[in-house]
Formats: structure tokens, sequence, C-alpha cells
């Protein structure tokens, strides 16, 4: 590369005939050609020249291809362009040279750090340019952070060991982590510059370890063993340590030593071998006790009569508790019921069924289940005589056969059977209560043959589960009755919903810190012109028995959601509407498709619907569960857990499920002002949402006392009739107009007022 004319302050017409002058170009041309550093004259924010490295540095060919290029061009923007001008000028144009580190910009594009010092050609004269010089130091850069990253990933792994590390120089405390001054009981920097020798029991010890580990950590080895160190106040510590020296060649840089403190380990060692050799000795003697009882049997038992009565006893028995089978049964039971024809007397038949035992299963295994059964038929024989017979039909079924029993005597054997059912039972470490529901029919007004009286007691078994279940209930005509009814009652219901006679009421839901309106829930009301009002809790089962419950539950849906649209466009802005789900029309597969649709067609936002579902219905099938509820929570509805409390949850599914809310069981609500039971379990039901990060509701709220010890625990809302009963949406929305003006009035009570706000007086009376 030569130099320009214009650059050795001659006239360009001049010629170059001093060869003193030309020397010194060549000299100066050969000193920027072989530079390390990139080197650039710059005159007007222009390259004038510049030697092979900046070239390089930058990613041009050539130093020529960067002549007249503009200097802004090698920073990352003009922002940073114009910042290192602010920066440098002050410090060029007192003469003094201008250094800096930053980002600079090469010609692809990619960011460099560089180091960068500029000064002024003539400080008098900055028409004259500048001379900018330019190290590479991108790979300084990043070693500098990967050696502060490993510097504080060391620092990290030396605070959080759970192991004791210490750092030795010359047999002194130089350093070590907090883990191995608590495991010796010391403070924070007590150890600092102490020798060795001061956490060992002796100075034989202090010796021995010192000739022990010399060798190994000389020759690069490391050095392992046990030591029985000793804490602060002399109490031993048995630890585990390995140690090696810093550089082997040098043992003067010092060593470095883990040490694991296992005193408990070897405690347990030692315990363990002493019972295991009482263990070995038991053994011993069970052995020989049981070699001569069989020794015994073996004697005693005909080997034939054993295998033929093993036949018999498979046929007729339970392989897994040992009870009759049903072949056992119904050979018993002809017997009964022909002695009892000739001598009429009375034969009563129990079928029993275990509630929930289905959870067991599920949540514990069929290990714990067929273990739990096995108790349960010991705990049935118990109850009974000798002379009746109880029999497992199988899974959590039992039928009870009891000759000359009347009703009486039948009533008394299942009043046993409850008292005996609120005893746990105690499967490894579980301990669980079975309760039982129970039917009982009577030879033979309920039935003359077997086959019926064991029907005519699994209906009045349907019956105790249908009145609240651990209960029993007796066969009566009534119960056919019943059956009509529900036959009624069905046929009806296939025509309700096109003859219109479905009606939505709303009860309100309030926030309890600051007495309003959060939202309403749905409540489905039949009027059967002769029936008249019929309880949901009477023929709900029977929708879901007969499949009427999917077009009744879509045009709940989609009548509560066009309410709440018609309540907004009325100006009254109600956050939410909360409808029930059942188990039938949760486990659609098209349920969030439905909901979608009637979200889409209403114009409400999905978080305004509120789905409320019953423990059962999440528990029964918790992987299809999690799937529904997940695809329902990403559209934006809100789900909640209604009547929590009164069935069977795992925490381990409640965690997982993506639930806003609980919704407290009235039957808890109920007796808050009498029941310590019921305010521990209240209590419980909110800390644990609050653990979880759910709200609570709680419903059946009827008094002030009520109210206000929610309010205290925490709870987050209350729906009863003491916050408003349910009303049809014309009466609602007077309510709900009246709370608005009394929110923008002011009359709303504050979180700590003592009795409702005047709006709640109102609506009660």
């Amino acid at each position: 590369m030569s130099f320009q004319n214009d650059s050795t302050g001659l006239p360009p017409s001049a010629p170059l005939t001093d060869t003193s002058l030309e020397r010194t170009l060549r000299e100066q041309q050969t000193l920027l050609d072989n530079a390390g550093a990139g080197i650039a004259f710059i005159r007007q924010r222009h390259v004038v020249r510049c030697n092979r490295r900046y070239a390089e540095i930058f990613g041009y060919e050539s130093p020529e291809a960067l002549i007249g290029q503009q200097s802004e061009s090698f920073h990352p923007d003009p922002t940073a362009f114009r910042e290192l001008g602010r920066a440098a000028y002050p410090v060029v144009s007192a003469g003094q040279t201008f250094r800096v580190e930053r980002i600079m910009r090469r010609r692809d594009g990619t960011m460099f750090w560089g180091r960068l010092s500029g000064s002024l050609i003539n400080p008098k004269d900055t028409s004259e340019g500048s001379i900018w010089i330019i190290d590479d130091i991108d790979e300084q850069k990043n070693a500098q952070v990967q050696l502060d990253a490993a510097i504080c990933e060391k620092q990290i792994l030396l605070d959080n060991a759970m192991v004791g590390i210490v750092y030795l120089r010359d047999r002194q405390l130089t350093r070590c982590n907090r883990h191995f001054e608590q495991m010796l009981g010391y403070e924070p920097g007590e150890l600092l510059g102490s020798p060795s020798r001061r956490w060992l029991p002796s100075d034989e010890a202090w010796e021995d370890v010192g000739r022990r580990c010399y060798e190994p950590l000389a020759r690069g080895l490391a050095f392992e063993g046990e030591l029985s160190l000793c804490r602060k106040d002399g109490t031993p510590v048995v630890c585990v340590v390995r140690s090696k020296a810093i550089d082997p060649s040098d043992l003067a840089l010092g060593s470095i030593w883990i040490c694991m403190d296992i005193t408990a380990r070897k405690q347990a060692q030692s315990e363990l071998i002493r019972v295991h050799a009482e263990l070995e000795s038991l053994v011993a003697e069970r052995t020989q006790q049981l070699r001569e009882t069989v020794d015994t049997l073996h004697r005693e038992i005909d080997d034939r009569k054993l295998d033929q009565e093993r036949i018999y006893w498979l046929a007729h028995y339970d392989p897994l508790t040992g009870l009759p089978n049903r072949t056992l049964l119904a050979e018993r039971s002809t017997q009964a019921i022909e002695v009892a024809r000739q001598e009429q007397t009375p034969i009563s038949v129990i079928f029993l069924d275990l509630d929930h035992f289905k959870h067991v299963n599920d949540s514990l295994g069929h290990r714990v289940g067929d273990a739990l059964l096995v108790q349960i038929a010991k705990r049935l024989r118990a109850v009974v005589r000798e002379k009746d017979t109880v029999c497992r039909l199988g899974g959590d079924e039992f039928i009870l056969l009891l000759p000359g029993a009347n009703a009486r005597g039948a009533a008394r054997v299942a009043g046993k059977l409850l008292e005996a059912s609120r005893q746990p039972y105690q499967i490894e470490h579980h301990e669980l209560t079975m309760a039982p529901s129970m039917g009982i029919a009577v030879y033979p007004d309920d039935g003359t043959d077997f086959d019926s009286l064991s029907q005519s007691a699994d209906v009045a078994m349907y019956r105790a589960k249908l009145d609240g279940r651990n209960t029993y209930r007796f066969f009566t005509p009534e119960m056919q009755a019943r059956s009509v009814r529900s036959l009624q009652l069905e046929n009806a219901l296939r025509r309700a919903l096109e003859r219109q006679q479905f009606s939505l009421h709303y009860q309100p839901q309030v926030c309890i810190a600051t007495q309003q309106v959060l939202g309403v829930e749905a409540l489905l009301r039949w009027q059967h012109p002769e029936l008249g009002m019929v309880s949901p809790a009477e023929f709900i089962p029977i929708a879901e028995d007969c499949g009427q419950i999917l077009p009744i539950g879509e045009w709940v849906l989609r009548t509560a959601l066009a309410q709440l649209k018609h309540w907004h466009m009325q100006g009254l802005t109600l956050p939410s509407m909360s409808v029930n789900l059942s188990a039938i029309q949760f486990r659609q597969p098209s349920l969030p498709e439905l909901i979608a649709r009637i979200l889409a067609e209403t114009g409400l936002s999905p978080g305004s619907l509120e789905l409320e579902l019953t423990e059962g219905v999440a528990m029964d099938d918790p992987r299809m569960a999690i799937a529904t509820m997940d695809q329902l929570h990403n559209l934006g509805v809100q789900l909640s857990i209604d009547d929590f409390g009164t069935g069977y949850s795992s925490l381990s599914q409640l965690k997982r499920f993506p639930i806003s809310k609980l919704k407290i069981d009235q039957s808890f609500v109920r007796d808050l002002g009498e029941d310590a039971n019921d305010r521990a379990i209240v209590s419980a039901i909110i800390r644990m949402a609050q653990a979880l990060g759910m709200e609570t509701i709680a419903e059946g709220v009827e008094t002030r006392s009520q109210f206000e010890f929610l309010r205290d625990q925490g709870c987050t809302q209350a729906q009863g009739f003491y916050c408003g009963q349910p009303q049809p949406a014309d009466q609602l929305q007077i309510y709900l107009q009246a709370c608005r003006k009394a929110v923008q009035s002011g009359a709303t009570a504050s979180p700590r007022q003592s009795s409702p706000p005047d709006i709640f007086t109102a609506f009660l009376r």
C-alpha cells in the first residue's frame, strides 16, 4: 500500500525528490503493514487509509477496500457511533489518547469486542483527522465470561454442597464451606486459619492422618478413608474423607478435603447387626417349631382326603376371603327355605354393598383392596351366628343368609354390622374406614324363593344408597311404588323440554370481603302440570339414567348464558354465571366444543362461565378428567369443585386439576355455630385451598354468625339465604339493579363490617 500525496503535507504537484522523506514514508508503511493491531487514519469520518490488520479485523479483503469507507459502519448503529464521539472528543481535543473497550461491527454484520485507542493528528486542527488503533479482544472477553461463570459455579457448589469441603495449606485451614462448619458445630469463619489438629481427637490421630495421606498426595493420588473427627463440643463424628493435593509437584500449595458425616449410618449399621442377630435366632426357633408342626400334620392327614377337601373348598368357597361362594349359598338357601316352609319360621336376607370401595382400588391398588376385603370378611363372620351364612358374591358385594331371623333380628344384625364398620381397618400403613349400605328382605313376605328374596334385598340396598349410604333399609311395597314413580317421571322427562316445563332460578354468589355480588348460580326447576314442582334431587338421577340429561344440560347452558348476556346489555356487568355439570355431561368428548360454540353464539368471554363439578366426577377417572379440564381451562372457562368434602378426593390428583375454586358443602356450614368438628373441617378446606392457590365459596350460608366465621377464616365467597334466595331472572334483576345503585352510592359494607349491607337486609325481607 502506497501513501496518498495529500497525506504527506506536500502539494499534489510537488515531486518527491527528497530521498530522506521517501525512506521515512517507506518505514511508516512497513510499520503499518506489520503492526499486530489494526491502524486507520480517519478524516471527516471516512477512512483515508489503514493497514492490513485493520482490514482483516473488520472482514475486508485488503486495506484499499476500506479507503473512503464511513467510520460509522464499524459500529453497531448510529447511536453507538455518536456516543463514542461524545465520549472521545473531550479527551482527544485536549491532546490525549482516548481508550475504550466496546462492541464493534464487522462487514458481515457480526458483532465483536474491540479495544480502541484514538488520538488527533493535530489537536490544534481537527480537520487533519485522527488515528485509531483497534485490537480484536472478542476471544479474551468470551474467555473472561467463561472464567467468571466457572468461578461463580465453583462458589455455588462450595456454598450448597451437602458435604464438608476444606482447603488446607501447611495443615492449616485456609477456606471451608458452611456445611463443614455446621457439621463440627462452629460459627461462620470460626475455623479460618485453624490447624487441622483442632478437629481431630488427639495428637496421635493428627500425626497418623499426616503419615497416611502424605504418600498418596505426593504421588498425585487421592487419599480416602474413614476418620473420627471431633465437634466443637467434644462429641465424636465419624466421616468418610477424600483428599487430593492441589499440585502434587508442590505440596506447599496445599490440598482439598471432602468430608461426609456417616455417624448416623454407623449407628444404624451397628443396630442392624444386632437386630439381624436377634432375627436369625428367632427365625431358627420358629423354623424348628414349623418343622415339628408340619411333620405332625403329615402324619395325621390322609393325602387323598386332603385333596378331596381342597377340591370341595375351591368349588364352594371364595379363594380370597374364604367365605362361601354363590354355589354354597344356593345349596344352603334351598335347605333353609325348605325348613322354613315346613316349620313356618322366617328367614332374613341382607344384601350388603361397600360404599366407595372402588376408590380404594383406584387410589391404593388392588393389593390393598384385596387385603381390605379379607379383613371385612373376618369382621362379618364375627358378627353373625354360627348357623348363618356370609357369602361373597364378587367384588364388594356380600349376602348374609339368616335362618330363623325375623325383621327385628335382621335389624339387630344390620345394626351390629354398622357398628363394626365404624372401627377403622389397618392395611399396611393405611388406616381405612369402609361403610356398608344394606338392604333387607324377609321370607315369605318379600319372596318365597331365594332369587326373589335376594332381588328384593338388592332393591332395598339401592334405596339405602339413595338415602345417603352407610345405613340399611327394609324392602317395602312403597319401593315398588317408587319404581312406578321413577317410570312416570322418566316418561314425563322425555317431553318436558319441548313443552317448555323447565325454568332457571338464580342465586347470588357474594364476595365476603366486599359483600358485592360476584356471580350467580343457575338452578334448574321443573314445573309439571300434573306432578307439580319436581325436585332436582329426584329427576336429575332419572334424567342421567334415561339419557335426557344431555339435551337438558345443553338447554341449561344456553339459557343461563343468554340470560347473562341480557343482563350485560341492561348494564348489569355481572362477572360470572355458575352452571352445574352432571357426570354424564362431563364425560361427553364433545363437551369443550359445545361450550365453545355456545360462548361464541352469545358473544360472552369464556371467563364469565364457571362450571361446577362434583368430586366423584373428577375422581372416577382422573386421567380423563384432567384431559377434559385442560381443554376447558384452555378455552378460558373457570372450573370449581362442588360439594367439596362430601366425596372421596385424592389430593395428589386434586393438585393436578386446573381448578380455581372449591365449594364447601352446606352440610359443613349448617352447624358451624354448634359443631367444632365442622368448624375445623371448614377451616382446613380454606387453608388447603389457599395453599393450592384456589378460592373458596361456602354454600348454605343462612346466618350472620356463619358469614362472619367464614370471613374470619379467609373464605372468599358465600352463597345462601343470608346472601340471597334463588329467584327467577326478572326478580333477581331488580335485586342486582339495587345492588348496583348501592355500590354507586357507597352503601356497600366494608370487609370488617359486622352486619350485611343494607341491600342484603332488604333482599332478605
